[in-house]
């Protein structure tokens, strides 16, 4: 005979499950054909919650517990240098936090550039964050978000990435047959990548992002600072000013453009912290920074 404890434990057990079922889904994130790809085997790998040869894209949406949200959302995009995702790290962990402050996460498995898998690597990763603030404005009152707090948050090349979409989003490399809006409300970026120019730029992201000899054309296009307009997105950025990595001058250069347009902008930054943050600052600190700005700019309600 089964024990009643057994059974509620059971019980209990499945029901946990089942909201964490709810809670965390990963879904592929174009629901027919993936734009700019080329016929190719799926050759991706997971070790140590590091992904790499992503070519099938994914966004996996951590939801706040039921009557806990504030109505904010932020499409979380985890760095790796555009060689790979650090997804455990600056992905599944920052969304989970994120829900304890009452905000819907997702999580973007971005396609990573290769000429293998795509016929313009460099416009890969772009069209997948535009079509995750796509997704997420569409899907906004089924999953519970207000339309106008949909933020991007990016890690080292996912800062670029995010830095990206808030700065290219007029030009929609996508289908948008709804002519969704493209741009994110605000941009939160750990650490980032944003110039392609002379010794600031990261060698690995500019090289496997845009091939090993781009076109200064292309480099000023992908070097985020040159690209900030009246329109862009307020940021908060956050770095180590002894970065050996990616050099504190890449947020700095952000910040100083969104300044020169009049975009609101914040930015700490860390005498001692190097790149991704081993050891200090803690996560705490780092983050309540973010959660504090969010508050004082009016995408959280104020403590």
């Amino acid at each position: 005979m089964i024990k009643i404890s057994s059974l509620l434990a059971a019980v209990g057990l499945a029901q946990l499950l089942t909201v964490s079922a709810y809670a965390q889904t990963e879904m592929a994130l174009y629901p027919d054909r993936i734009p700019n790809a080329i016929q190719a085997g799926n050759q991706e790998t997971s070790e140590k919650g590091y992904i790499k040869n992503v070519s099938k894209p994914t966004l996996t949406a951590f939801l706040p517990p039921a009557g806990t949200g504030n109505g904010a959302a932020v499409i979380v995009c985890p760095g790796g240098g555009y060689g790979g995702l650090v997804i455990e790290r600056e992905g599944y962990r920052v969304a989970k936090e994120l829900n304890k402050a009452g905000i819907a996460a997702f999580v973007l498995k971005y396609r990573l550039p290769s000429d293998r898998i795509m016929k313009d690597k460099a416009v890969g990763p772009l069209q997948d964050a535009q079509q995750a603030i796509k997704t997420v404005r569409e899907k906004a009152k089924e999953w519970q978000v207000d339309p106008a707090k949909i933020g991007i948050m990016g890690f080292s090349a996912g800062g670029h990435l995010a830095s990206t979409a808030g700065t290219h989003y007029d030009s929609s490399f996508i289908d948008n047959p709804q002519t969704t809006s493209l741009r994110p409300d605000f941009m939160i970026l750990v650490y980032p990548v944003i110039s392609f120019e002379g010794k600031i730029g990261h060698k690995g992201s500019s090289a496997n992002l845009l091939g090993a000899s781009p076109s200064a054309e292309r480099i000023n296009y992908f070097s985020n600072d040159l690209q900030v307009t009246a329109t862009t997105p307020p940021a908060y950025l956050t770095h180590a000013g002894d970065d050996t990595v990616v050099p504190v001058s890449n947020s700095i250069r952000f910040y100083e453009a969104l300044l020169a347009k009049g975009i609101s902008a914040d930015m700490h930054i860390y005498s001692q912290g190097l790149h991704g943050y081993p050891q200090t600052p803690s996560f705490e600190e780092w983050f309540g920074r973010c959660l504090h700005w969010m508050r004082v700019s009016g995408f959280l309600p104020a403590q």
